[in-house]
């Protein structure tokens, strides 16, 4: 089995800031680099922003500014993230580079036996940056439904990617299982998609209607198109096709995109690669959306949540333990500040947190802080390993908190304060009561290594408490209780 491994992520506009959607893909992305990494793999990332098109273009001209100034000023807010969720990534790639754009033409001219040139009239969404068909846009009563703005009526002369050639190839691939869709419902609606069978796409735009990209290699009058040069970078960040380390580590084992952006990186993308007589992604993880109390977000009803408010306000380990645990990892999940307080309190304090507290403050009181040595916990993860080579996190976070979960209900069932009562008394309780202590040491060490990829300064403080034999002492508690967005209860003081 080969060491090196490969995740990418689906890289935005830089047109807007980033959003709870963007750091979604970096978290999934990220467990899974940790996961592999602590099982002695080595694990390429890619992260990067998208800088060209008509929107990158109009926002630009608004501030004053190039398109290139403009880009240069954006592409930090979603390096500022991608920092805050706390991912480990080892490549960044902005389509502007000049290796990316030499690379993009290169890929042009490779695919050239299936680019042919043509004439388009038709309805086009700027904020989509796509062609819809006439039924389409008589379906949304002539208006983008996810811009809330009208389509344009366009007409130009424009290179085409022969897509329809590909929809038997990409089928047998999905049906052999060599490209794997992630869930099995997104699947099936693709394979719907490939029955139909796909049909051309336009891959250029001519420079008088789309000044901002990468000239078509050969014709100073058209630019790229949005999809052929954005879909490339999982390959040009490895340094493809010039630096030959990039066959150490294509194809990708898993690549994270949201629900929405599935049919490009399902049908346009593996289109692509079979043309170029490359390999395709072994899976294709395609995750849902976060609703926010169950209305999708949006800036006109004023319920946008900015990532970077919950990280700075609980923590990045509660944000990844919430959207880890709390978000289906392949169906749509819901926010809100009510719903993650209540999980922090309930969950990270009372049941994480405390059950820590508790057995250090134990093994202090009863044995002057020394752990003891001897047979530690021992419980069955195959299960959890399962559900991570699955991809399916969410789960494997709620197998966690079982063992959580199970501990304080185990101290609640032996009672280790009523046994410390009887060491005077009874010379078999010294040892039952170093036993006893010794099994919630080893739980709670299992329990840190397999929180590792999912929230690492917790899992990290855990380990450190409990090494050496001795307990370390630590500063305050893991997750101190907070409620800045739900009512604190009242305590009885009578």
């Amino acid at each position: 089995m080969s060491k090196n491994l490969y995740i990418t992520t689906a890289i935005p506009y830089v047109n807007a800031k980033p959003h709870i959607g963007n750091a979604l893909d970096y978290l999934l992305a990220d467990i899974w680099t940790r996961y592999h990494t602590i099982n002695g793999r080595t694990v390429r990332f890619q992260v990067g922003t998208d800088e060209h098109g008509n929107k990158i273009a109009i926002k630009a001209s608004e501030v004053g500014i190039s398109p290139q100034a403009y880009v240069d000023s954006m592409y930090g807010n979603f390096e500022a993230l991608i920092k805050a969720v706390g991912a480990e990534y080892t490549d960044f790639v902005r389509t502007t580079d000049p290796a990316h754009e030499k690379a993009v033409q290169y890929i042009w001219q490779k695919l050239q036996p299936y680019i042919y040139k043509g004439s388009y009239e038709g309805w086009y969404c700027t904020g989509c940056e796509r062609f819809v068909t006439d039924k389409e846009a008589r379906d949304n009563d002539g208006n983008c439904p996810d811009h809330a703005k009208p389509y344009e009526r366009l007409s130009e002369e424009n290179y085409y990617f022969k897509l329809s050639a590909f929809s038997e190839n990409i089928k047998a691939a999905i049906e052999s299982h060599k490209f794997q869709i992630i869930p099995e419902f997104r699947k099936n609606e693709l394979m719907a998609l490939l029955d139909k069978g796909l049909e051309d796409i336009s891959i250029s735009r001519p420079v008088k209607n789309l000044s901002w990209g990468i000239p078509v290699p050969g014709d100073d009058s058209q630019v790229m198109y949005v999809w052929i040069d954005a879909l490339s970078n999982y390959l040009t960040v490895l340094g493809y096709p010039d630096n030959e380390e990039w066959k150490t580590f294509w194809p990708a084992d898993v690549q994270v995109v949201g629900k929405d952006i599935l049919r490009f990186h399902a049908a346009i993308w593996p289109a692509m690669l079979i043309g170029l007589d490359l390999p395709l992604p072994k899976k294709l993880l395609a995750h849902g959306f976060i609703n926010v109390g169950g209305a999708k977000m949006s800036k006109t009803i004023g319920n946008v949540v900015d990532p970077m408010e919950i990280i700075e306000q609980y923590g990045v380990d509660a944000f990844r333990y919430y959207f880890a645990r709390h978000i289906p990892t392949m169906d749509d999940g819901d926010f809100t500040w009510e719903k993650f307080e209540t999980a922090y309190n309930a969950e990270l304090s009372n049941e994480l947190g405390n059950v820590v507290q508790r057995i250090v403050a134990m093994i202090n009181r009863y044995q002057a802080g020394v752990i003891g040595s001897g047979v530690k916990a021992e419980h069955d993860l195959q299960h959890y390993h399962d559900l991570m080579s699955q991809l399916e996190f969410d789960k494997a976070m709620d197998e966690i908190w079982n063992t959580i979960r199970s501990l304080n209900q185990y101290l609640e069932d032996v009672k280790p304060w009523e046994v410390a009562k009887q060491r005077e008394t009874d010379s078999d309780a010294i040892a039952h009561l170093e036993e006893i202590l010794l099994h919630c040491v080893g739980t709670l060490q299992q329990v840190a290594e397999r929180l590792s990829p999912f929230m690492p300064q917790t899992a990290a403080t855990i380990t450190k408490i409990f090494a050496g034999g001795v307990i370390s002492p630590y500063e305050g508690v893991l997750f101190p209780k907070k409620y800045l967005h739900t009512p604190e209860p009242q305590r009885n003081t009578s």
